[in-house]
């Protein structure tokens, strides 16, 4: 049994708390900690938390727990892991894992250098849907990875300092492409390496500095690509979508607006919908296990499961620091409209690279390019010969 921090009462609190409580669970938030009194005394009061204070060093130090979850806004995630790594305690981070890559290497570095147990707050790389992709991929099912693109877009967060550039590090990118780049890697391989980022982001609707809307390409040593679309502008709920292309296959994976569950009223639902829902009437699409659906019951059993058997969890903060450099790259080829190196001071993947295609073999003189069924039944054959190179085509 884990008696467990909470630093933070936001949305994320809220979902990690229930989560954690879920279920007749035995791992509880026994602190909580909140820079409000208000807001503490009400979250403990909620679910049912002994204790709760506004003294975040108070609340890591606490004798009885033994793990510290970090739900806090992101300039206030140094400081927390900081503190947290020095008192010894196991840290949980939400995502992203710092501003900036150069903060996020600080962090993983105090961590390891305490020699404490770290684990990544990825949700979306957990969610039952996503598992199984991931597993179709190990295992071959698609080939060599070609692209991924993962999307997340809805009309924007709900707390104010996600809009404020100084407490959040950036707009969207920030809050919702460390997401989807983390998704593309797990599709693609964590061990290859990402190279350089083009992005496109500009702040297209609302009042702020951050950007708003972004779109960006990641170009990884084995010749993948993985793209994310983010935004903070996008009308009608919350859209999370992936795809996967290979040499053998493809996946669709869309986790939100088509859930299959769908509602429509004309008087309200006379209730809460699901995350980001805009409306109560007309068509709905709600969901029936939240928790569920965006990963946090998978996340958190993996992340105390590993801490109980002395493992690596899938997520830990070397894979946020590997997305704060792509997402540093990213933000950098937004201004400069260029490719943007990623920096990796510290890389602990493949060394290798593989941008070379796919040879397979047709005859001893051809490789095969591409076969496909005619409508009279017979088979063309589009080949490359292996001595000249020559396209040709062949029916049979």
């Amino acid at each position: 049994m884990h008696k467990i921090t909470m630093l933070g009462t936001g949305l994320i609190g809220m979902f990690y708390t229930m989560t954690l409580h879920g279920l007749r669970s035995r791992d509880q938030v026994q602190v909580v900690y909140s820079r409000t009194a208000e807001r503490a005394q009400k979250f403990a009061a909620d679910w049912n938390i002994p204790h709760y204070t506004t003294d975040m060093d108070a609340a890591i130090n606490d004798p009885d727990t033994d793990v510290v979850v970090v739900g806090l806004p992101n300039n206030l995630h140094e400081r927390a892991i900081l503190a947290a790594a020095q008192a010894g305690k196991a840290i949980l981070c939400t995502k992203p894992l710092a501003r900036t890559a150069a903060e996020a290497l600080r962090i993983l570095r105090a961590v390891e250098k305490a020699a404490v147990f770290h684990g990544y707050l990825e949700d979306l790389v957990y969610t039952p849907k996503t598992l199984k992709a991931i597993k179709s991929v190990q295992n071959g099912a698609l080939g060599k990875v070609l692209w991924a693109r993962s999307r997340e877009t809805h009309p924007g967060p709900h707390s104010d300092w996600f809009w404020d550039k100084e407490q959040s590090g950036g707009g969207a990118i920030i809050d919702m492409g460390c997401h989807c780049i983390e998704i593309s890697r797990s599709f693609i391989g964590k061990a290859v390496k990402p190279l350089e980022v083009m992005c496109w982001a500009d702040t297209q609707v609302h009042p702020i500095e951050a950007e708003d809307s972004a779109v960006g390409l990641v170009r990884y040593a084995s010749g993948a690509i993985g793209q994310f679309e983010v935004s903070w502008t996008f009308r009608g709920g919350m859209d999370l979508r992936d795809e996967v292309s290979g040499t053998e296959g493809t996946i669709w994976l869309n986790h939100w607006l088509r859930t299959g569950f769908d509602l429509f009223t004309s008087v309200g639902e006379g209730g809460y919908v699901a995350e980001k829902a805009e409306g109560t009437t007309g068509w709905m699409f709600p969901v029936g296990d939240e928790n569920g659906a965006l990963g946090y019951v998978e996340m958190f059993a993996d992340m105390l499961n590993a801490l109980d058997s002395g493992k690596k969890p899938v997520e830990d903060f070397y894979d946020g620091y590997v997305v704060n450099t792509i997402m540093d790259a990213a933000l950098l080829s937004a201004k400069t409209k260029q490719w943007q190196p990623v920096i990796l001071e510290d890389w602990r993947g493949d060394a290798e690279s593989n941008t070379d295609g796919v040879l397979r073999d047709y005859d001893d003189q051809h490789y095969l390019i591409k076969e496909e069924k005619m409508p009279d039944g017979r088979v063309k054959l589009i080949l490359k010969e292996k001595a000249g190179g020559k396209v040709v085509q062949k029916v049979v």
